[in-house]
């Protein structure tokens, strides 16, 4: 790597005066920056620079800053030597950015220059500028870094630190304020682990004590480090002096923009006091209630070192630990508790779904685990599928069967998961991660004898938390005037299931299963189609269903437990065709349009079941129909059933189309999890998640397939800085000395095609420690 610290012994003079490095160090050739002495050791070594002139002419020189810190040189000039320089003395300002006459004013030749790598060296009695432009934002930063602790320390300006260099015991080498607080934490800490006193330790402990300080840092990397430093000073033992440890320390724990930022905002002190830390929140963070009081909260909380707490100042190393910490998440901080809404019907929400989460692996040989119902509910899932199916000795199973030769998810070599386990585990966890609601969407193939064991365990095992239908507020007819609120059902299970119809008076009945496969017997039956967002599948046969849907009987105990009835399609299909006759039969003076009421006689208490091929297809063919029976009715899509190996659809497909519940298998990671994961992150992660206004208002008018602005929504624009990283890991099977990774940022956007954009970010070329990147990115978004 290029050094920045002290004379390398690799650095030659070539023609030019100019100085050729020669690397074989295992790091990129990155600049390793942790104070103002390794800015200006950076800027003594020189670099090229663009100079930027008010004719609109750039030109590319050689910058190089004197030994003794006295003169700011460049070459080639057409002046001589002694004129092609700038004396440090006079340098009044060191502005960032395009902030002069020459970079606003000169047209087009400017405006392709970078904003973060440009920077303005003010000069003179009469304030002439001096214009630059870095090959990156982070040169940039050092040249500036550098300049800037001249100017506020002139003292320094043509000493060079006495002795021709930038070592410990030099000028520069005493350091600022806040670099003296490190060196003296670091030194109390090394001090802690030299149980002897003699000033040297295990490389073991070094190595224990640098992770300790550096949360997430690879062990790997610190012996490396160490290492590279004794081979530096030929010699290698097992054993870490205090200045070796400091020396790791500071070049691999210090994030240089970081850094950089702490600079310019505590006036080269390298350290915060409260009024700095409250001009930063105000300005960078946006947080005008910030008061003085807390900011000294925040030092005590951050800052590492004794010294620092007593004195309330926030050095470098605090300052990072506060950047990195929740604090500043890019996360809206209002949500990481409830902050929306809560007594609006169930329908106004999204809901946090599980599909199948008692499976360990794939669809065909994942065996039944209590284990995946704990982590459901411990993510926020607020409604969870429970498969039953008939168990030996009359006891009910968890787990699925679809026919007599079907796959029940038990294995002869595991003991089988009673159903009775699997509620006592839900109700253990129900309300542990959030108080609202738990739906539990039961799906059971169980003879009459073995239901009727079933309705025991759901009322004995849920107790009062079960909510019956008798507990429902109907009106006249048996039907409820609205679904109730999550903040209604506050600590309160609901059984989705199928329902006796009305007028069924025996003990048992019959009811169908159309609803239980992809197509469900609705008009997809027979049809090739593509799954929407799952196009790599390729064209799926949707299997037709039988002659006439499955008949099931179902024991009336079971029946009135159910407080949510499961549908099919047909409810969607039927609720559509009552509307067209509704629209018919009304006056030729009413206005039929996307945004008219839903008719007063939709079904209020029951959840339509959609297979991923349906449901995608109605968000694409009949969006504004399936938003507006959403407004009243729950919805859920499960996935299809050619996804064997568990993996998941992409939910957003589906949430822009209104429904609520997407059932996704929690134990598949992947980035359709994590989209998941974003958006029932909000509102506390209450599995809770208020649908957008033109989604519940009753008239209104959304499409989700919309190309342009969706009305009565103004869009607005998105701005994204995307800074830097740190500590990203190397390839999979990489060793300490393994590949280098280039890493670059990809932002994307999620929701209707108006608003779905990818960028990225340019790649930062072999580093992995602190990549900068340092670019701001807009996204218009229309939908919200």
């Amino acid at each position: 790597m290029t050094a920045v610290g002290g004379r390398d012994p690799s650095v030659h003079k070539v023609a030019g005066g100019r100085k050729k490095t020669v690397s074989f160090s295992s790091i990129p050739s990155e600049k390793k920056v942790s104070s103002a002495a390794d800015c200006l050791a950076f800027m003594q070594g020189g670099c090229e620079l663009k100079k930027v002139r008010p004719n609109s002419r750039v030109y590319c020189r050689f910058y190089t800053l004197d030994q003794d810190l006295s003169c700011l040189r460049w070459e080639p000039s057409k002046k001589d030597l002694e004129r092609a320089r700038l004396d440090m003395a006079t340098i009044r300002e060191v502005r960032t950015g395009k902030s002069t006459e020459t970079f606003l004013h000169n047209g087009p030749a400017a405006e392709h220059l970078a904003e973060e790598a440009s920077f303005s060296i003010i000069h003179g009695d009469d304030y002439q500028s001096l214009d630059l432009v870095a090959l990156s934002p982070d040169v940039a930063n050092i040249w500036v870094t550098g300049l800037r602790y001249l100017v506020s320390h002139p003292s320094v300006i043509g000493h060079g630190g006495g002795g021709g260099g930038l070592g410990e015991g030099s000028i520069i080498g005493e350091g600022s304020l806040g670099s003296r607080m490190r060196r003296d934490w670091l030194t109390a800490e090394f001090a802690e682990v030299d149980e002897d006193g003699y000033g040297v330790v295990s490389e073991d402990m070094a190595v224990a004590t640098i992770c300790k300080l550096c949360p997430g840092i690879k062990e790997a990397k610190v012996r490396l480090r160490f290492k590279e430093i004794q081979r530096s000073k030929e010699k290698l033992t097992s054993h870490v002096t205090r200045e070796e440890f400091q020396e790791a320390f500071c070049e691999l724990c210090t994030r240089p923009d970081v850094y950089f930022l702490l600079v310019q905002l505590s006036k080269d002190r390298e350290c915060l006091d409260a009024q700095d830390l409250r001009l930063f929140l105000e300005t960078e963070q946006g947080l005008s209630l910030a008061t003085a009081e807390g900011c000294l909260e925040l030092v005590q909380r951050f800052e590492p070192s004794g010294p620092g707490k007593e004195r309330g100042l926030l050095a470098l190393d605090g300052f990072a630990r506060y950047l990195q910490s929740p604090e500043c998440q890019l996360f809206d901080v209002e949500h990481q508790g409830v902050c929306q809404d809560m007594s609006l019907p169930l329908s106004h929400y999204y809901i946090s779904t599980s599909y199948r989460s008692y499976l360990l692996d794939d669809q065909v040989h994942g065996r039944a685990d209590l284990g995946g119902l704990t982590k459901a509910l411990q993510a926020g899932c607020r409604c969870l599928e429970l498969g039953v199916t008939d168990g030996p000795e009359g006891e009910p199973l968890l787990g699925v069967d679809y026919g007599p030769d079907a796959h029940r998810h038990h294995h002869h070599h595991h003991t089988p998961v009673t159903i009775r386990s699997a509620l006592e585990v839900v109700n253990k966890y129900a309300f542990l991660t959030s108080p609202y609601p738990l739906l539990v969407y039961l799906c059971q193939r169980c003879s009459p004898s073995q239901q009727r064991i079933l309705a025991q365990h759901l009322r004995k095992v849920f107790s009062t938390r079960l909510y019956t239908p008798e507990a429902l507020l109907v009106s006249q007819g048996g039907r409820a005037t609205s679904l109730p609120s999550p903040e209604q059902l506050k600590g309160r299970v609901l059984l989705v299931g199928k329902k006796l119809p009305p007028e069924e008076e025996g003990s048992e009945g019959e009811v169908s299963e159309e609803d239980e496969e992809i197509g469900g017997g609705g008009p997809l039956a027979g049809r090739r189609m593509t799954i929407p967002g799952e196009e790599e599948l390729g064209v799926v046969l949707v299997v037709p269903p039988p002659p006439q849907p499955r008949r099931l009987r179902l024991r009336r105990e079971l029946s009135d437990l159910v407080g949510v009835a499961r549908t099919g399609s047909r409810s969607f299909y039927n609720h559509r065709e009552t509307r067209k006759q509704g629209q018919q039969h009304s006056p030729p003076s009413t206005p039929s349009t996307p945004g008219t009421p839903l008719p007063p006689e939709s079904p209020y208490w029951t959840l339509c079941s959609l297979g991923e091929g349906e449901a995608g297809r109605l968000a694409s063919e009949s969006p504004e129909e399936l938003v507006g029976f959403t407004k009243r009715t729950l919805s859920r899509v499960r996935p299809s059933s050619v996804r064997l190996d568990s993996s998941n659809p992409n939910p957003q497909g589906y949430w822009k189309g209104g429904v609520q519940l997407v059932a996704l298998n929690q134990q598949t990671p992947g980035a359709m999890l994590d989209l998941h994961r974003g958006r029932f992150t909000q509102n506390g992660g209450c599995g809770f998640v208020l649908r957008p206004g033109v989604m519940r208002d009753e008239v209104s008018y959304f499409s989700a397939v919309t190309q342009g602005c969706v009305p009565g929504v103004p869009p607005q624009i998105l701005r994204v800085k995307v800074i830097s990283a740190h500590n990203l890991p190397k390839p999979q099977g990489a060793g300490a000395k393994g590949e280098v990774i280039d890493p670059y940022v990809v932002l994307e956007m999620h929701g209707v095609p108006a608003d779905c954009i990818e960028q990225r970010t340019r790649t930062a070329a072999q580093n992995q420690d602190d990549p900068l990147f340092d670019e701001t990115f807009e996204f218009q978004v229309r939908d919200r």
